[in-house]
């Protein structure tokens, strides 16, 4: 299971607007916020600066469009993990390949590659990137919780700390792969990671 990554369901399927948020997301994802500029834009699509402003206003309204499509779709793919009848370690498993499907395009997750240049950002882009991590935060919660409820998941301290602990590690392996080009490292983080807070790895530690 993959993050949706299409973008056109919110300015209707082939249209100008939902053109540039695709451009635009990949753009972002694989260079940064601060690194791309609306002539980039432009210049790929082949249109007008002004043919940009028509849509978006500015930089920072698109990227505002930018993160809530990207929370959105990744919030729907939490819910698809959450509509098969699997235990806790696969939904953690299901959740690591969101990560790992945007890293094998050679992108990064759109609110990880944000949170880098977090005090750069817009108000309303900051607070998009914060109620992401807090919404992944809420939901690893869950699925840890049932973890420990039907014995598959073991772990010290909290919920709230192992799911911080879990996002974290994610992000850091998806940052540190990357200059190495080497999606195998990022995957044997995650199962490392994963592996770890399966119960029956209690006995090793």
């Amino acid at each position: 299971m993959g993050l949706p990554v299409d973008t056109r369901s919110r300015a209707g399927n082939g249209s100008t607007a939902s053109r540039i948020l695709e451009v635009a997301e990949r753009l972002v994802q694989s260079r940064g916020y601060n690194a791309f500029s609306y002539a980039d834009v432009a210049a790929e699509l082949r249109v007008t600066k002004a043919a940009l402003h028509y849509h978006f206003a500015g930089k920072a309204e698109l990227g505002e469009a930018l993160l809530s499509g990207y929370v959105a779709r990744f919030a729907e793919s939490l819910a698809a993990i959450d509509a098969e009848p699997a235990d806790a370690p696969r939904k953690l498993v299901a959740y690591a390949d969101l990560y790992l499907d945007v890293l094998q395009r050679q992108q990064m997750c759109l609110c990880g590659m944000l949170a880098a240049e977090f005090q750069t950002l817009p108000e309303p882009m900051r607070a998009i990137v914060l109620g992401f991590f807090n919404d992944q935060e809420t939901w690893l919660s869950r699925v840890l919780e049932q973890g420990r409820r039907e014995g598959t998941l073991h772990f010290t301290g909290s919920t709230g700390e192992a799911a911080r602990l879990v996002v974290a590690a994610l992000e850091g392996a998806m940052l540190v792969a990357r200059p190495y080009g080497d999606v195998s490292r990022f995957h044997d983080a995650a199962t490392a990671l994963i592996a770890g807070l399966r119960s029956d790895s209690k006995a090793e530690r």
